[in-house]
């Protein structure tokens, strides 16, 4: 450190580093500086220590000559999919703290490597589920937590669009992100509904993957981002899992990033549990005008639904008011100078991966896919 202040090294200076991690880490100059910046575009790497670096930050095209730097404290892995292990691993036998973008990686078999690596290292890592830390999922965490819901043994994890494909980046290319919409939405609904539910035994899952649009010339015209390329397209444009828990419990996962249907859901979960069960809803759902989460319950022999009132804004760390990506970034930057566990834990986020990594081997398959015998 210095000065009190952790130093910061990011590896990969792309879309998710400009739109979360940059102006996000920029709100708490008083915790960190950000020191240096790789990117195989130089032109990125340069653009973002300028915009966002000390005056003296560094810049480079290979990050295992960045990690050579002892002054970094922390590194940011923020790659396609694919070189999240390599990076991760290589930063953590640097001596190196580390955060990696979601999904964990491409592979339970990386992720693995990723786990290892940490383990011996000695150093703090968690993943990006920046959506664990919107007020309304705190709460909704909370309430679990005090067992209002009971137990809970069926839920929904929801990360659907009708028509939203990126047409950055790399998304649609296989090689590099291992995946679709399952992989990089899905994987944010299926961490937030096993958070709830606190399990992370599955047994079995039996998965469906589609592309049926991602070629069509014509649904891509729909975009809302711009026409994506049918042409270069390489990847599910839907995909579903059944999955059963250890303990009987059930949860089903839908993803899409373009789809024929009325009613987005993304971000977003549903739990029925024996006292109650509760609806999150992500601001794509338009229809139901700002109730992002409404429990049910039985009341005195009634069904009833209890909403937030107007204006009850949510205090937590702190009572300030925060983007997820904020909050997030705050809470793992105190948790290395506090020595405290980050929310968002690595071994949790490997049973995600492996759970996604299923669903995609039933569905090339096509049969149920078991964890009989897998490390978790």
């Amino acid at each position: 450190m210095k000065n009190g202040k952790l130093q910061i090294g990011f590896i990969g200076c792309g879309g998710i580093a400009n739109g979360k991690h940059f102006p996000a880490l920029k709100k708490f100059p008083e915790l960190c500086e950000m020191v240096a910046f790789c990117d195989i575009i130089p032109e990125r790497a340069e653009k973002a220590a300028k915009e966002y670096g000390t005056p003296d930050a560094k810049v480079y095209t290979d990050y295992n000559e960045m990690l050579k730097d002892e002054a970094i404290d922390v590194v940011h892995v923020l790659t396609p999919n694919v070189v999240h292990c390599p990076a991760a691993v290589a930063s953590f036998e640097a001596g190196k703290h580390v955060l990696s973008e979601k999904p964990m990686a491409e592979s339970s078999a990386s992720a693995r490597k990723m786990l290892d690596a940490w383990k011996k290292s000695g150093k703090k890592f968690t993943i990006g589920y920046q959506n664990r830390f919107r007020p309304e999922v705190q709460v909704l965490h909370e309430a679990c937590a005090a067992g209002d819901l009971g137990e809970i043994y069926f839920a929904k994890a929801h990360a659907l669009r009708r028509r939203a494909v990126p047409t950055w980046g790399v998304f649609p290319n296989k090689a590099l992100q291992g995946g679709g919409p399952l992989i990089d939405i899905g994987t944010h609904a299926l961490d937030m509904t096993l958070w709830m539910m606190d399990n992370y035994k599955p047994v079995s899952v039996t998965g469906s993957v589609f592309c049926k649009l991602g070629h069509s010339r014509e649904a891509a015209q729909s975009n809302i981002w711009g026409p994506w390329n049918p042409d270069t397209y390489e990847v599910e444009d839907s995909a579903f899992g059944f999955i059963k828990m250890e303990n009987g419990a059930t949860v089903y996962l839908e993803s899409s990033w373009a789809l024929n249907i009325l009613n987005q859901r993304e971000a977003a979960t549903t739990l029925c549990g024996t006292k109650a069960g509760a609806e999150m809803r992500s601001p794509l759902d338009q229809q139901f005008k700002g109730d992002t989460l409404v429990f049910n319950r039985d009341y005195h022999g009634r069904m009833t639904e209890e909403h937030f009132s107007p204006g009850g804004e949510v205090a937590y760390f702190g009572g300030k008011s925060m983007d997820a990506g904020a909050c997030e970034a705050e809470q793992w930057l105190k948790s290395i100078l506090n020595d405290t566990e980050p929310l968002v834990k690595p071994e949790q986020a490997f049973v995600v991966t492996q759970i996604l990594e299923g669903i995609y081997r039933s569905a090339a398959s096509g049969k149920e896919y078991r964890f009989d015998g897998e490390k978790r």
